[in-house]
């Protein structure tokens, strides 16, 4: 009997291409983490963006552990039962980004929807503890649908938070095959909440290409988001992590994604980033700088 081999993954074409990691500061900044045992999901994700990112003072932090109570298709991250939380993680990460002297700090988080308030709390803290070692730094966070609960939005966008994200990361028809567990309808409410707990809040969202949306679902999803108040979107190619997640449908071309650019803006984003190699991290300083002058 003959065993079949699996299925080759698909090529990446040549218009997704990064510059490598380096320049001065760069450097700085990985000098200055290095000796602290938290890494950055910057060096941990192996993101082809890091040199450009951190050359602009820029750095991602993960909060909460490295275990997620969801199971997303499009996801690597560990799923199962997370361990208790690290009540020293606040403090060490502003320790970390105040050693690196970073001009913008983006958080991200597993979700916990085995605490009470699913991480809420602890996500508020670190975002405070931050602000007070180094208040020159803008901070975004990347928060999970907590479920839709509007104290747990709430206890976040009281923070000296400059920006709130939360990504539908595609379109509802391919929510169950790519988000179990979430909702469409819940994740636009959440980014509703945060602009009626906090009017002047930036609100951010993005969505992955390539999973087999089309165009038209893609315009249904940018009014929504703009009907909720979203100020800032991102837009970028969805790559299979392993053989284990979903597979690439379609690459999308860059004159494709400056399509998509150019029929969100006239819905009133303040601010669109679209591009193969984009992630909600990506420019993340020029969406705030761009948002703020409109």
């Amino acid at each position: 009997m003959s065993v079949l081999s699996p299925p080759a993954r698909p090529r990446i074409p040549a218009w997704i291409r990064t510059r490598p990691a380096g320049g001065d500061r760069y450097l700085q900044l990985r000098a200055a983490r290095q000796g602290f045992k938290l890494h950055t999901v910057c060096e941990e994700a192996k993101c082809p963006n890091i040199g450009e990112c951190w050359s602009h003072g820029t750095a991602t932090f993960m909060l909460m552990g490295n275990t997620c109570t969801r199971r997303c298709n499009f996801c690597s991250v560990n799923k199962g039962q997370p361990g208790p939380l690290d009540a020293n993680e606040p403090s060490s990460v502003a320790e970390v980004v105040a050693a690196m002297k970073l001009d913008y700090a983006v958080l991200t988080s597993v979700n916990r929807d085995d605490l009470p308030d699913q991480g809420a709390g602890h996500i508020a803290a670190t975002i405070e503890a931050i602000h007070q070692r180094l208040p020159a730094c803008k901070i975004e966070m990347l928060i999970p649908d907590f479920r839709g609960v509007a104290d747990c939005v709430q206890r976040v966008v009281e923070t000296p938070l400059r920006v709130l994200a939360h990504n539908l990361e595609t379109v509802p028809r391919l929510y169950r095959q790519v988000r179990p567990g979430a909702v469409y309808e819940r994740s636009l409410r959440v980014l509703e909440m945060a602009k009626e707990f906090r009017p002047g809040i930036l609100t951010k969202s993005g969505l992955m290409l390539g999973l087999g949306e089309t165009r038209e679902e893609l315009l249904q999803v940018f009014w929504g988001l703009r009907r909720h108040g979203c100020d800032i979107l991102t837009l970028g190619q969805y790559l299979q992590p392993s053989p284990e997640q979903l597979p690439v449908q379609a690459f999308i071309t860059p004159h494709e994604f400056a399509e998509l650019r150019n029929a969100a803006l006239p819905l009133g984003f303040r601010h669109v980033e679209s591009g193969p190699v984009v992630r909600t991290s990506y420019h993340a300083w020029q969406h705030v700088e761009s948002a703020e002058h409109l």
